[in-house]
């Protein structure tokens, strides 16, 4: 590691001037700095996060704050987080991640180190206990997410009232009447993890406005769950013909389950899911699918948290737009025996 006395000796300046430039505490004239600058450069040195941060400047570190909750479908959250860190990356800045459930004691430590200059949060709620603190920091910052209130915050997500809406739109379409909707875990709802209840309300509006029943029905995923949860959406509304599953640890079980109930998909039961399009094309049926576009989630996020670190961002609301893609699990309704 290039030390600042190195670079000091190649400027042929004292330590102080360089640590001055760095700085900015003192004023340098315009040809010492231009000859410290060039050293900087050809020595390739890297001033110590700490002692930046110490100084008042920038320690190019934006922190990331993704719990990593058993309850949730992993691999989207870290398929945000590599967007996050690769488009971080591409602006000169580098990531610290923060996967523990700390709620507002993680927005603390971040604001009170000084050792990121802005903040990203997923697993946002609708009434999330971080976003006083948020609000009272200059520290600038983006949700990954859309909590009940937005004011004062900016924030990145899929629409995802619209999702549920397309889904029950797209089964209604078809000819059915009865839907069942299998859920997340109930943790999720009873978080009231902020994407869970706004899709909830999407497919609740729909279901009004087309005159479709809606039966909604949380899953813990896995073959056990979801065979109890089957059983009890059968004997609740057995003339069922569409799902939509917003659960990927789901997706395989029901499949399977429906094919040994002599359920064909899309003759008999009609699927929808909201997922990746990996897991909707590697599935035993193709679904038809709302992808999930995690990675521009991901890259949008950074993007306007840079612009607020360089005077250039205000508060919005960026709702990313749903789409539908229709394949192998969507049928018309089958006709009543």
């Amino acid at each position: 590691m290039v030390t600042l006395a190195e670079v000091a000796q190649h400027a042929g300046v004292s330590a102080s001037t360089v640590s001055y430039v760095l700085s900015g505490k003192r004023s340098i004239s315009a040809g010492t700095r231009q000859r410290v600058e060039r050293s900087i450069r050809e020595l390739g040195y890297h001033p110590n996060a700490g002692a930046r941060a110490l100084a008042g400047k920038r320690s190019n570190i934006i922190a990331l704050m993704i719990p990593l909750r058993t309850d949730l479908y992993v691999p989207v959250m870290m398929e945000i987080a590599i967007a996050v860190a690769t488009t971080a990356r591409t602006h000169g800045y580098d990531v610290l991640l923060l996967t523990g459930e700390e709620g507002p004691d993680a927005v603390r430590r971040v604001t009170g180190s000084g050792l990121a200059d802005a903040m990203i949060l997923m697993d946002v709620e609708l009434e999330d206990e971080r976003l006083p603190l948020l609000r009272g920091t200059d520290q600038p910052s983006v949700l990954i997410g859309l909590p009940a209130d937005t004011d004062g915050l900016t924030c990145v997500d899929l629409d995802w009232s619209a999702t549920g809406a397309l889904c029950v739109e797209h089964l209604a379409g078809l000819g059915h009447r009865d839907i069942a909707v299998i859920g997340e875990a109930p943790a999720v709802y009873e978080r009231h993890t902020g994407f869970a209840e706004r899709t909830l309300d999407g497919l609740r509006s729909a279901a009004r406005e087309t005159g479709v029943r809606l039966l909604h029905r949380p899953c813990e995923g896995g073959y056990d769950a979801m065979a109890l949860t089957l059983a009890r959406i059968f004997d609740e509304r057995p003339a069922t013909t569409g799902f939509v599953v917003q659960n990927e640890s789901a997706v395989e079980p029901l499949l399977a389950l429906l094919r040994q109930q002599g359920r064909a998909v899309p003759e008999d039961v009609s699927v929808v899911a909201i997922c990746p399009d990996q897991v909707a094309v590697q599935a035993s049926v193709r679904l038809t699918s709302v992808a999930i576009p995690a990675q521009e989630m991901g890259r949008r996020a950074v993007e306007r948290l840079v612009a607020k670190l360089d005077g250039r961002g205000s508060d919005e609301v960026v709702l990313l737009t749903p789409g539908l893609t229709r394949r192998a699990s969507s049928g018309p309704a089958p006709a009543a025996s």
